[in-house]
């Protein structure tokens, strides 16, 4: 049997060498690892503290275990030599300790690999403005940024800096410079990080997690000021992430920063997973190009017609969730209950489904 630094490094073989994409742990449950979007518990004993403390605090170091026990949470990365890097989250929960890895992969997918449309090269080319990368927890968001940043790497001289929490995919320096931060490690927070990054000859800057006021703030202030941003939100369509930007602010901030949101934002990607038939997962997109329609709608706060504007904006390579819902589906690719539970406007979508002799549960 091969040796491992750590005994968890067991576990995190086997998450690899089965294609799971997450380990939990959470003690009064066996280890369980999600394949195909689907947990699927390991033949293993139930975990107790004992336990959980065996696996973890080698691995988390004095530093993130002591914040952890003061906190409740943790985050960083750990890396299995020849194995895989991954995403560590730490927490507390009712019957004791729990974690989760998420697997990062270390090759750098392109856009062809991906699956991507062509119109999301666009972004890499935008030399201003604020662009976000949009959808739940494990969609893909991080990915699909790094397979952007990839490319500019690629093909551009410039001064790339990423803040992330933890640094996920490890970019080589190419045609351009890249400066990689990982909150905690370099950083004491998103929004200095920020702060300190527009003061380094950045043309563009990555912001791994808008999160809050403080780093929202400070991310439009840099698109603002001329730079290239790129940040993630955690929503399921364009308009949903700009009224996320907006609403996370106090209500006499709120015009101002629709004005300066109108100006800036130079576009949205928005993306969610679903199963693909025959297994694993594919990825649906929704494309927003800035305009100036899209401008007023923001400043008039009239985000409601966003998704019509992307509708007037195919032309452009714009589309709407739906549409790429519809296209997965018509495809063969995604059923019609996984496509019906990611759309948007669901009412209109069954309705479509039931105009083709479809009926999905409501």
């Amino acid at each position: 049997m091969a040796a491992y630094a750590n005994k968890i490094d067991r576990f995190l073989k086997l998450m690899n060498d089965r294609g799971a994409s997450d380990l939990h742990l959470s003690v009064g449950r066996p280890p369980m690892f999600r394949a195909s979007g689907e947990m699927d518990p390991i033949r293993y004993r139930i975990l107790d503290n004992r336990d959980f403390i065996d696996l973890m605090k080698p691995i988390a170091g004095p530093k993130q275990w002591s914040a952890y026990k003061g906190c409740g949470d943790a985050d960083f990365s750990y890396e299995v030599p020849g194995i895989a890097r991954f995403r560590v989250n730490m927490f507390m929960q009712e019957r004791g300790y729990g974690a989760v890895f998420r697997i990062i992969p270390t090759k750098l997918m392109t856009f062809a690999q991906l699956g991507l449309p062509k119109a999301v090269e666009k972004f890499c080319y935008m030399r201003n403005g604020l662009i976000l990368v949009t959808g739940p927890t494990g969609s893909g968001k991080s990915t699909t940024l790094s397979s952007i940043i990839d490319k500019m790497n690629e093909e551009q001289k410039l001064h790339i800096i990423t803040i992330e929490d933890p640094i996920e995919f490890v970019h080589p320096n190419k045609s351009s410079i890249i400066s990689q931060r990982e909150v905690g490690a370099h950083a004491t927070g998103f929004a200095k990080a920020v702060n300190a990054a527009v003061r380094e000859d950045p043309d563009v800057i990555l912001i791994g997690e808008m999160r809050d006021l403080e780093t929202i703030r400070t991310a439009l202030n840099a698109a603002e000021s001329g730079f290239t941003v790129f940040g993630t939100l955690h929503t399921n369509n364009a308009a949903k992430a700009v009224d996320r930007i907006i609403n996370v602010f106090p209500q006499d901030e709120q015009d101002s920063v629709r004005g300066g949101l109108a100006e800036s934002l130079k576009g949205v990607v928005a993306q969610q997973l679903l199963r693909r038939k025959g297994g694993g997962r594919v990825a649906a997109l929704e494309i927003l190009f800035g305009t100036s329609g899209l401008s007023s709608m923001i400043r008039e706060g009239k985000t409601g017609q966003i998704t019509s504007s992307i509708q007037m904006g195919k032309k452009m390579g714009m589309r709407a969730m739906d549409d790429s819902l519809w296209e997965l589906l018509n495809e063969d690719i995604v059923t019609p209950e996984a496509a019906y539970e990611k759309a948007v406007d669901k009412a209109g979508f069954r309705d479509k489904l039931a105009s083709m002799g479809i009926e999905v549960d409501a």
